[in-house]
């Protein structure tokens, strides 16, 4: 089995909220009057997807970003662990797509012009224990404190995995939602039963398992029926980064002490970094972070 190359932007979450061509839409709805308690049907609703235009970079990538009613949602997942700088990266996002929103012209002339007002969420899924819910503010990274910030960006986070998740009450009110963290939790469970490292025949098994378990018990039954051999390939793609994250880490180690524990680590985390970006399509920030190398000597890389 040939793997795939895995662009952090792709997976189950933002593919069944946004990019899925039959349902993504509808799906990312039912969320939205979830979070927002309304009642609004895709027929009355002008919902449209925004992706940030690749002609700024080729590396940078948001989860589900849409324009509904004068608001721009992103949709953000994180499997892993909680990353504490996800308000400078929705800053961001929100900054780029603006560039595909606002005509060049239009930042120049007197007349106000109107922007889409945003709105962020994280819907986390990782092992770590965390807060149900609770705001992530930008203004928390300021060196110097403001009682009033100049410049503001809020991140409400929702904690999706497990009991925790089954109670919040976005999950609740969005069936799809609910499915989808029931399906997470029987990718979870065969995925716990894996050896470290598994081979292509058992990464191949423990998945189609999961998917099979779960049309048999009428989650995401639609979803996985069309789209079970890609969601097959989003995850054996999110194993593949994650083994090459750890392979990487511990040569970085290995060669820090042969070559000067600090200096000699700090180079090969950036050179992992760079790795993830071009194999990947990640991030710089979320390759930066994956890989423990300083941000700007990344970017500086990329750029030479």
């Amino acid at each position: 089995m040939s793997k795939p190359n895995r662009q952090i932007k792709a997976g189950v979450f933002a593919d069944l909220f946004g990019d899925d061509e039959q349902d993504g839409k509808k799906n990312f709805l039912s969320l939205y009057n979830a979070i927002h308690d309304t009642n609004l049907t895709l027929e009355n609703t002008n919902i449209e997807q925004k992706k940030i235009p690749q002609t700024i970079t080729k590396s940078f990538y948001n989860d589900v970003s849409m324009i509904i009613n004068g608001k721009l949602i992103v949709l953000i997942e994180h499997q892993s662990t909680p990353n504490n700088n996800i308000p400078l990266r929705c800053l961001e996002y929100y900054v780029h797509l603006l560039y595909g929103i606002v005509p060049a012209e239009a930042r120049y002339k007197e007349a106000l012009y109107k922007i889409p007002t945003p709105e962020f969420y994280v819907f986390y899924n990782g092992e770590k224990k965390v807060e149900k819910e609770y705001i992530m503010k930008l203004s928390d990274a300021f060196m110097e404190k403001q009682d009033d910030p100049v410049c503001e960006a809020k991140v409400q986070f929702k904690n999706i995995n497990g009991k925790d998740g089954e109670n919040l009450p976005v999950v609740q009110k969005c069936d799809i939602l609910k499915q989808y963290c029931e399906f997470m939790e029987i990718i979870f469970r065969y995925k716990a039963e894996l050896k470290d490292q598994p081979t292509d025949e058992e990464m191949e098994n423990y998945i189609d398992k999961a998917i099979k378990e779960a049309i048999s018990r009428n989650i995401l039954t639609d979803y996985l029926t069309r789209k079970g051999t890609e969601v097959r390939n989003m995850f054996i793609g999110e194993y593949d980064y994650d083994l090459d994250i750890k392979v990487k880490s511990e040569e970085a180690r290995e060669e820090g002490h042969a070559e000067g524990i600090a200096e000699g680590q700090k180079q090969k985390a950036i050179e992992n970094a760079i790795m993830l970006v071009k194999k990947y399509n990640a991030t710089p920030e979320t390759a930066a972070q994956d890989a423990g190398a300083p941000l700007d000597k990344v970017l500086e890389a990329l750029k030479l």
